[in-house]
This record gives structure tokens, sequence and C-alpha cells, in this order.
């Protein structure tokens, strides 16, 4: 079979169009991450599954891909608050919620970023190129935001920065939205202020003395907005010029909207080709709600706890549901069409993945076994492979591909005796599929994040006078405006196994991990 041709739905055109690499056959694309403050939903997670996917597909017909997806350990004001600068935030709200549980937003946002990370390997989600989290790109961020100002494309207030949405073109060509009302009723960077130039224009850079994050900066202490994080995340580890940006459909406006705004201001072009966006999830058909009772996380699913009493008493009484199981129940629905998540449907995958696996260890036994005989599998089984590539190459059509995958499982079911060469050819198989649906073989051993932690050099007692000394010289970097070597001072503490966290009475700091 030739090389399928692989298409997407571009919400950028609203057609469903060839996806045509800038670089020849090297997919480079930005998926939005989550903001840390709770443990990550299946609605989420069908969204982060649809950039999983489009990786697996990309990779089967020969592509290589770069991939970049953020953590936003940053926060940013709540929905309810956008017209209040001072509001609290998601990860404020969830600080206060849990009390004494974590000495301060970083520890909560460590924690939440940590238990991301092994939800998102129990999924069987491959790893992107770069997880580049918002903290560590502040001096970036700052940099973008000191360089719209002098170009024209921002300007200051008392309260903030503000992005100028009147000096791009086309600003919401995205999402159709271009109304100043339609702005403020759903931008959390939207806030109301007299030194505003357009009801529309959104926050760079804040003010806000409660915010429990700050960062020094030409206009005083305050934090990045919302927007800006992603825009300078995404053109620093892919280029001014790249194919291809994820997210949910909840991100095109105002997010996306205003991330290429940004981006067209700073590169002076047209940044991203394609815009491919997750639809929202319903659950047993209605909204996903704590307050309905439907509302699940990852682990409540794969993993839950015994005062997990939303959690159905199907899966308490099975001590949880195969995380491939999970991951094949929201692989149903096509990614751009609402999906109705059911216990019903977890159920039923939980069969079809228990089919492939019953099917792999007999299939590897057969390969143990080697038998004599002929392969009565390999020419069945080959086109049922390209009819599931050809699924994936057409929009992701996951419903369509995992109906025709299910037909290699009934071929080796079917097969009374396994020679050696048919176990070969159903081994290939088997491998070919999981590498583009992953759903039948996890491709981490343990669901545990990568240790990423770096591990201290110094020794206690020299640590405290070290890090002073350093952070002493990181300060006077900062005060001389020289940003790039304080944030090269940063990365050495980073390296070191320090956090630094900037106050407006002065930098603290702490061991990350303890000395060996």
């Amino acid at each position: 079979m030739s090389t399928p041709t692989f298409r997407l739905y571009n919400t950028l055109t609203h057609e469903t169009e060839p996806v045509e690499p800038i670089e020849d056959e090297h997919l480079r694309f930005y998926s939005c991450g989550p903001t840390v403050y709770m443990y990550a939903h299946i609605g989420n997670f069908r969204s982060f599954l649809t950039a999983d996917l489009i990786r697996r597909t990309a990779e089967a017909i020969g592509w290589d891909v770069t991939n970049v997806s953020n953590i936003t350990d940053v926060g940013h004001l709540t929905q309810d608050d956008l017209v209040d600068p001072g509001g609290e935030d998601k990860m404020q709200r969830a600080l206060e919620r849990e009390g004494e549980r974590f000495a301060n937003i970083y520890d909560l946002a460590r924690h939440y970023t940590e238990a991301f990370l092994e939800d998102w390997n129990a999924l069987n989600l491959r790893e992107p190129e770069v997880r580049p989290r918002a903290t560590e790109h502040v001096t970036d961020q700052l940099e973008a935001v000191i360089e719209l100002v002098e170009t024209g494309h921002a300007y200051t207030t008392e309260q903030g920065v503000y992005f100028s949405v009147e000096s791009v073109d086309d600003y919401g060509h995205l999402s159709g939205n271009t109304e100043a009302q339609q702005l403020e009723a759903t931008d959390r960077d939207v806030v109301e202020d007299p030194g505003k130039q357009d009801p529309r224009d959104f926050a760079l850079w804040k003010h806000d003395p409660q915010h429990l994050m700050h960062w020094h900066s030409p206009w005083g202490w305050g934090y990045p907005g919302w927007h800006i994080e992603c825009s300078v995340m995404g053109m620093q580890y892919l280029g001014d010029r790249f194919d291809l940006h994820t997210g949910g459909e909840d991100l095109i406006f105002p997010h996306h909207e205003c991330e290429i705004a940004q981006n067209q201001a700073l590169a002076g072009h047209p940044v991203i080709n394609y815009w491919a966006h997750t639809r929202f999830l319903q659950v047993e058909g209605e909204k996903m709600s704590k307050s309905t009772g439907n509302f699940y996380t990852v682990r409540d699913l794969i993993a839950p706890g015994p005062d997990d009493d939303h959690v159905p008493d199907s899966v308490q009484e099975q001590g949880g549901v195969d995380p491939l199981a999970l991951r094949y129940a929201l692989m149903q629905g096509q990614y751009r069409k609402p999906f109705n998540f059911t216990l019903d449907t977890l159920h039923t995958a939980a069969r079809h993945v228990r089919r492939y696996q019953d099917a792999a260890e007999r299939v590897d036994e057969a390969l143990e076994a080697d038998a004599a005989g002929p392969d009565d599998l390999g020419d069945r089984l080959s086109p049922i492979y390209d009819r599931t590539l050809e699924a994936m190459c057409d929009d992701l059509n996951t419903p369509a591909a995992t109906a025709a995958a299910l037909d290699g499982v009934k071929a080796i079911e079917q097969t009374d005796r396994l020679s050696g060469a048919a176990a070969r050819s159903a081994r290939d198989w088997l491998d070919r599929t999981n590498a583009l649906l992953g759903v039948i073989e996890r491709e981490h051993e343990t669901g545990e994040p990568p240790d990423d932690e770096p591990h201290a050099s110094l020794t206690p007692d020299h640590l405290s006078e070290s890090v002073d000394a350093l952070l002493e010289d990181r300060e006077a970097a900062r005060a001389d405006g020289e940003y790039a070597r304080a944030d090269a001072i940063r990365d050495t503490l980073e390296a070191l196994g320090i956090e630094v966290m900037d106050r407006p009475e002065g930098p603290e700091w702490r061991r990350k991990v303890e000395l060996e």
C-alpha cells in the first residue's frame, strides 16, 4: 500500500486539509498542557490524547516529530474574577482549599505536576521532546513583553501591560469573535482598567500584591499574563514558523486567538499553519461537573480510593480499570466531535483491550514454541493494519481505526494453531498496531514520571553560603537590567537542585531534593 495522506481539520481555515510540514517529513507542533492546581480529569486527557495520536500517526507514515507540551505552573485569575485584577486564581484557591497539605504555592504546583505525569504515563501517552514549565521561562516572557512595548504592540498602565489588539490584522479570524463583549465574557486576562485603550486588549503583565507568585520587571513586581506563556515557549523551542498547535476547543477563544496575535506581532508574520482542537466531553449525557457526581479524574477510574464515593460501584469493586481501557474508551469518539463517555463504553473498552492482551499472550507463547507450519496470518493482517492507518490519517477517525484493528484480533483468535511463522507475523502486527493506537501494551513500565530532578553537587556545609552568593549576583544582574545573566544564574541554581521563589521582599530558596 502507498503511504496515505495525513489529513486534519484546520480550525483556522474550517477545512480538512492535507498536513504539509514546513520541513519535509518532520512535523513540529505545540500542545497546550494543564494548569497544575488539581488532578487532571478525563476531559483534559481527551485533548492530550489527540496530540498523542497525531504524533503516533505522523510517525507511522515515516515522519520525524518534535512536540512541545507545556506545564502552566503560574496561577491566573479564575473566570469568576475577570473584572477584578486582584482576584484569586485557581492555584491560590487550591492552596487555600487544601490547608496545610502544602507549604506554599510551589509545593502545590510540583505535587500536581508529578501527578499529571503519572496519569500521562498510565494512559500510555508518549513523552514530548520538550515539556517546558511556565515558571522556568518568565524571563523569556518578560523579554517578549518588553519587545511588544518597544514595537508599539503593547502599552503600560498603572495596573499592568496590555497587548493592543488593534495593532495586528485579522484579530478574531480563528474563532470569529471580534467584539469587545465577547472577549470580556470569556478571557481571564481581560480586566477593568481605566488606562486601557480598547476593551479587547488583554494583559501581558499584571500587578497584584495579593498574588502568590511575583517576578521583578521594568514595571515593578508582577507576573505574566496567561496568553504570553505559550507564545513564548512555542517559538523558543519550535522557531518562528512551525506546523501545528493543538488544544481543547475551550482554548480557541481567547487563548489561541491571543496567541496568534502575539505571535504575529513578535515574528512579523503568521507562525502556525494548522490548528487542531478537541471537542468537549460529556459523561452519561451530561456536562461533567462535581455537583452532578460525574466528574472523573484519571486516577478516580484507574485507582479509586476508599473515600471516592462518586466512583461507580462497578469500578470500585474491581479496584479500578486498566488505564489502557480508559484510553481505548476515550478513543471511541473522534476528537473533533462531542463525545458522550459512559460506563458501558468503559466496560466494553476493557473487554476489547483484554482480547488484545489475550491475543498477545497467545502469540508470544507460539513464538516461544516456534512450531513448524505456514504463515497463514501475514497476508490477512497486513491489509487490516493498512485500513487502521488509513482511518487514522483520515482526520484521526479513531472509531473506524479501532473497529478495523479488532478484525486483526479476530483473525488471531480464529487461527486454531499458530505456527512460528504465523506468530511472527502476528507479533509484527500487534507491535505496529500498538505503536499507532497505544491500546495493547504499555510503553511505560511503571506509570511513574521520569526522575528529572537534578541532584545537588554541593555538600550541606557549603550549600547555604554558595546559594546566597549566587542569589546576590542574580539580584545585581537584575538591577542592572542584565536579564540573560540573571536567568543563567537561576539555571545554575536549578541544576544544583535549588528552587528560587521571588518575593517582593527578596528571593527565597530551598532544596528541591535531599542532598546525597
